[in-house]
């Protein structure tokens, strides 16, 4: 009985990691075959003598109001005190983690206004902006309006204000370039320049592959950031820059930090510098800077050098556009290329998988809702046989146990990929947990069936002792298979291979 039990167990969860793999998407990210080699480590800006420095001059501040279709949004003007008229603007467009500017952008703002910049940090407008939906090309009308109103103000020379965009932001930022000659330069920090949902899902693998997550984790990329999320929404994953980066004419600053592990620091870079060929366009420079994030920060300090080298390149427009070093910093590294996501298979769709995920745990509520509404009737028989219950019941605790598992081990392993920290204990550890109890209830659903199997053998009483049993056996196996599916889908499984 054991035995057959182990070996019935051992081809059902082998099986449930053949359907994992076979119902796709895969997963196999092709390495970058091309580089940027770096000659130049000093990342100083060529044609920039004779600038002001960085802390020149004291800095003034002012809140003004944008008016924007529909609603105002408050920007923050910061300006050198006693510079000479007029001076260069820049208008700083937001990333998808930022939207006020009391947290955005204060110490590039003031280091620019320190040496003789106009800055202005305008909100996010909001109203339109939400987790499934928004629009770039709406949010780069809405931000030229500051552009607007920046190269009206006094002491600002209206032909030298350009933009400066960081992540979500240089994905904005080419819409408002583009056949635009208001914009008089552009800053891209940390552009992602594939669309979202290949930088997505880049993103993911990086920070999983840095903290060390099994394969099988790694093989549910495509399937989260690929489908289609429940309620629809989510056009503005495929928004695609390119067609707007060929039109662009300004002079063009790009910015990467090497420690900066979710954007494509290599392609993104090589796809903006020909895509501004295209336009005819050859005024660019591009660093590099040592260790630095997302924000050009270490330890949430914005690096020096980065705030020396942006003002001097603004200040010495239009000589800094096309001044050697073109490349300079530290070398930079990009294992796989930004791709296209497959999408999954229809049966895998958000709403659904979402259907699938509500069916399966509803279904495993009707035999406790059963037990107690007999309860309060005063109906205390057993519904089921004593030997189906044990079974039953691991069987469909271990798959709901496992789902709701698997889906704090994925919540902690973000936060830990996000952090850039390791845990190989609790990564491995947890994998290996979840593997167990979604395991455990697969052994539970062979017992039940053998136990159901020999009892009709042997003339047994019934499994389901009436229809309210029945109706329990019913359910609870039915949402167990959904629930072990699913589980399957996302790679819980083990294969051979």
């Amino acid at each position: 009985m054991r035995y057959r039990i182990a070996v019935t167990s051992a081809v059902a969860v082998l099986g449930l990691g053949v359907v994992g793999v076979i119902s796709g998407p895969g997963w196999d990210p092709v390495p970058l075959a091309q580089t940027i080699t770096v000659r130049e480590s000093d990342t100083s800006i060529g044609g920039s003598r004779g600038t002001d420095p960085i802390g020149t001059y004291e800095v003034a501040s002012s809140i003004v109001e944008v008016q924007l279709t529909g609603t105002t949004v408050e920007a923050r003007i910061m300006e050198p005190i006693g510079a000479d008229g007029p001076r260069p603007g820049v208008v700083f467009v937001h990333g998808a983690g930022t939207g006020r500017f009391e947290i955005a952008f204060e110490e590039q703002a003031e280091a620019l206004a320190s040496a003789g910049v106009v800055t202005m940090v305008p909100n996010k407008r909001l109203d339109t902006y939400t987790t499934s939906e928004r629009s770039y090309v709406d949010m780069a009308n809405d931000y030229l309006r500051s552009v607007e109103l920046l190269r009206g103000l006094p002491g600002v020379d209206p032909e030298r204000v350009g933009v400066y965009g960081e992540s979500e932001g240089a994905w904005i930022v080419p819409v408002m370039a583009a056949d635009n000659p208001a914009v008089a330069f552009t800053v891209l920090v940390a552009a992602p320049v594939v669309p979202p949902r290949q930088q997505a899902a880049f993103a993911v693998d990086s920070y999983l592959r840095n903290t060390g997550v099994p394969l099988e984790v790694l093989r549910s990329i495509p399937r989260f950031v690929g489908m289609e999320f429940p309620g629809g929404g989510f056009d503005y994953l495929d928004f695609d820059s390119q067609a707007f980066q060929r039109r662009m004419r300004q002079p063009m600053f790009i910015v990467y930090g090497t420690g900066d592990a979710a954007m494509p620091t290599v392609q993104g870079a090589q796809q903006l510098i020909d895509d501004l060929a295209v336009a005819g366009n050859h005024d660019w420079t591009l660093r590099y800077y040592e260790g630095a994030d997302h924000g050009i920060k270490i330890d949430h300090v914005l690096l020096p050098d980065f705030a020396r080298d942006l003002a001097a390149w603004v200040l010495a427009l239009p000589d800094s556009a096309h001044a050697e070093p073109r490349i300079a910093g530290a070398q930079p590294y990009q294992r796989f290329r930004a791709a296209p996501v497959d999408r999954p298979r229809w049966f895998a769709e958000g709403d659904l998988l979402f259907a699938g995920l509500a069916a399966g745990y509803g279904a495993l509520l009707v035999g406790p809702l059963v037990a107690v509404v007999r309860w309060l009737r005063g109906r205390r028989q057993r519904v089921l046989a004593s030997g189906v219950r044990a079974p039953l019941v691991t069987m469909a605790a271990g798959a709901a146990v496992a789902l709701v598992g698997l889906v704090a081990y994925l919540l902690v392993v973000a936060n830990l990929a996000q952090n850039y920290r390791t845990n190989p204990a609790l990564v491995q550890g947890g994998w290996l947990a979840v593997r167990v109890v979604a395991s455990s209830s697969v052994v539970g659903g062979v017992v039940l069936v053998y136990r159901i199997l020999d009892g009709r053998r042997l003339g047994v009483a019934p499994a389901a002792r009436s229809q309210a049993g029945a109706w329990t056996l019913a359910t609870a196996v039915g949402g167990s298979v959904v629930l072990l599916l699913m589980l399957a889908y996302f790679g819980v499984f083990p294969t051979l291979g």
